[in-house]
């Protein structure tokens, strides 16, 4: 296997935040992933009640056949300890205002009492976050009344009655104000972490599915390396686990009609589905040394790829992940060779998880290593389920958890 110079500047990882399930907190997820704690359970009723989606049968319009998955326990949100008027939370977005939370510890811990002396203009926020966020699916609904008043009048409701039925449906949806607009926008997850902390460099957010909080963590890397940022927030927030999430998946389908998430098991029929906020504050290793921060890990190389056309948009095909990883370790300057662990992708799919092995196995084997079964293999799915944008953020703070104390954690 050719691996051609390290081109990319080393990063030192110097502060970790995280909210997933089961716990509020990066030493929490720890605990959890030590104790191989499987977080996957029922949906819970002030989320959605399963008896109005749920349906065995996959076929069956409109309905989902899984009704488990990984949820968020209830976080305390103190709005005026951010600045923001206690009347416009019903119109943010719950991916926003936990962001805040995640991103406060992540900038605490990075600080390291030196956060005065880090110039604010040069500190970014870059997130992996999903265009559609659950207030959008809301207010959308909100919009159907001529729907409602068509289906009613076709029914021979009175017209008087049609409004006043449309009315006490509208009530049931959060009203239009000033503060909606913003409150749904995916890309506002990262611009109000900037206004909130008076963060003055870049501010944005990346979509790439499941891929989402790693497309972030390149574009940030860059920024460093471009010497543009000198400390950059990244990783993922997905906190979106509603009925029209789980029809999707359902109607595709990938959710596992047993509840269980197995990656890379012959056992395995499908994933799960998670929520979770995973956050890293980077910064250049060099300057993480000269300033002495806890660092956590070093990342060394960043892989990307597409896979060109295929059969289906989204069926992966393992040439397209194998040239990730090539590219990844080209970045990094060494072989797989020395690699002692791989935190996958491993969703629990038919699909997905044949085409991720064979990916690994062929880069692997190209490094002319003579002795088989050096390196574990794991997925934090098997755990806390598929996160979607936050599920890489996941996987790296599970890795950079693993080398920092020195521990090889189960799957």
């Amino acid at each position: 296997m050719s691996v051609s110079s390290s081109s990319q500047v080393p990063l030192a990882i110097v502060g970790v935040g995280a909210l997933y399930p089961g716990s509020d907190s990066v030493s929490g997820f720890w605990q959890d992933i030590l104790a191989g704690s499987d977080l996957i359970g029922d949906v819970p009723p002030h989320y959605w009640l399963t008896e109005d989606y749920y349906d065995p049968d996959p076929l069956t319009p409109d309905k989902v056949y899984c009704k488990r998955g990984a949820f968020l326990s209830k976080v305390d949100f103190d709005p005026l300890e951010f600045g923001m008027p206690p009347n416009i939370l019903p119109t943010t977005d719950t991916a926003q205002l936990l962001a805040l939370v995640v991103a406060q510890r992540v900038l605490d811990e990075a600080a390291e009492n030196r956060f005065k002396k880090l110039d604010r203009d040069r500190i970014s926020v870059i997130l992996g976050v999903a265009a559609g966020l659950e207030l959008v699916g809301e207010m959308a609904s909100r919009l159907q009344r001529p729907v409602w008043i068509k289906a009613l009048r076709e029914s021979g409701i009175h017209e008087d009655e049609v409004q006043a039925i449309c009315d006490r449906i509208a009530s049931h949806y959060v009203d239009w104000k000033e503060s909606t607009f913003p409150g749904l926008l995916g890309n506002v997850v990262a611009g109000r972490i900037a206004n909130r902390f008076d963060l003055g460099g870049t501010n944005c957010t990346t979509d790439a599915a499941c891929a989402s909080s790693f497309s972030s963590l390149w574009m940030a890397a860059n920024e460093l390396s471009l010497g543009t940022s000198d400390l950059v927030i990244t990783g993922g927030v997905d906190t979106t686990n509603d009925p029209f999430l789980y029809t999707c998946f359902c109607k595709t389908p990938a959710l596992s009609p047993t509840g269980d998430c197995r990656p890379f098991s012959e056992d395995a029929d499908g994933t799960m589905l998670g929520e979770g906020i995973g956050m890293v504050a980077l910064r250049r290793l060099d300057d993480a040394e000269r300033d002495g921060n806890r660092i956590y890990a070093v990342i060394r190389g960043i892989g990307t790829s597409s896979d060109g056309r295929a059969t289906s948009v989204y069926s992966p095909r393992s040439e397209g992940q194998a040239k990730a990883l090539r590219r990844a370790y080209g970045a990094a300057g060494y072989q797989p060779d020395t690699v002692e662990l791989v935190e996958a992708h491993g969703t629990g799919t038919i699909a997905g998880d044949p085409p991720e092995f064979d990916s690994l196995t062929t880069v692997f084997d190209e490094s002319g290593r003579e002795d088989r079964q050096w390196c574990a293999l794991g997925s934090i799915k098997s755990q806390i389920g598929h996160t979607k944008s936050a599920a890489a953020a996941a996987g790296l703070i599970k890795v950079a958890m693993a080398l920092h104390h020195k521990v090889l954690p189960a799957t």
